[in-house]
């Protein structure tokens, strides 16, 4: 699903979304740490509470991944 530059993040149907569970998440399934990335930003949810969504620009969650990384 492709985002145009000027929507914002509250207009993006969010169950049209891909989402990728963590590989660090239970095996269970129901605990889990789920992403989407379009182009214009990156979804972080739990999936016990999908309707929660935290909304980062690219640049911020490429910062975090490779701080998590270092440690």
């Amino acid at each position: 699903m492709a985002l145009r530059e000027d929507r914002q993040p509250e207009e993006t149907d969010f169950t049209r979304l891909t989402w990728v569970k963590s590989s660090h998440s239970g095996n269970g399934g129901d605990e889990c740490v789920e992403v989407s990335s379009v182009p214009a930003a990156v979804y972080v949810r739990d999936s016990k509470a999908p309707g929660s969504i935290l909304t980062f620009p690219h640049a911020a969650w490429m910062a975090f991944i490779e701080s998590s990384l270092r440690h």
